[in-house]
């Protein structure tokens, strides 16, 4: 599978999985041994049974999600997709604004997630022309 196949199918997969709170959806996008870091100074998850503890802990706190999935950009084996979800995390409503750079295997798992993301008070709608 090519990378912008690839990438394309993680952006639908976790826009799909992540408003239906589909933990199992989301791991079946990671190799074996990938390695899954959602902060730059957090310690990373690794494997599919990391992704699926990250996963599962996040959306156990989130309840209603709106999830955006801007168009991935792709360059050789890498891809770089912009997210945003407007979620009540825990009770309280947030929105999360983030990009995630991933490195995919010639299976089209992903071997390499790195999250940067930012959070912001109220359900907010990401501005016209995001994700574009």
């Amino acid at each position: 599978m090519g990378t912008a196949e690839a990438a394309a199918r993680w952006a639908r997969t976790w826009h799909d999985a992540w408003q239906a709170q589909d933990t199992g959806a989301v791991v079946m996008l990671y190799a074996p041994g990938a390695r899954f870091s959602t902060q730059a100074f957090r310690e990373p998850y690794h494997g599919q049974e990391g992704v699926r503890q990250y996963v599962e802990q996040a959306f156990s706190e989130e309840r209603d999600p709106r999830v955006w999935v801007g168009d991935p950009i792709v360059t050789g084996d890498r891809a770089a997709v912009e997210w945003w979800a407007a979620v009540v995390e825990n009770g309280v409503e947030i929105t999360l604004a983030g990009v995630s750079v991933l490195r995919f295997d010639q299976a089209g798992l992903v071997t390499e997630q790195w999250d940067s993301w930012n959070q912001g008070d109220g359900l907010r709608e990401p501005p016209a022309g995001w994700g574009q």
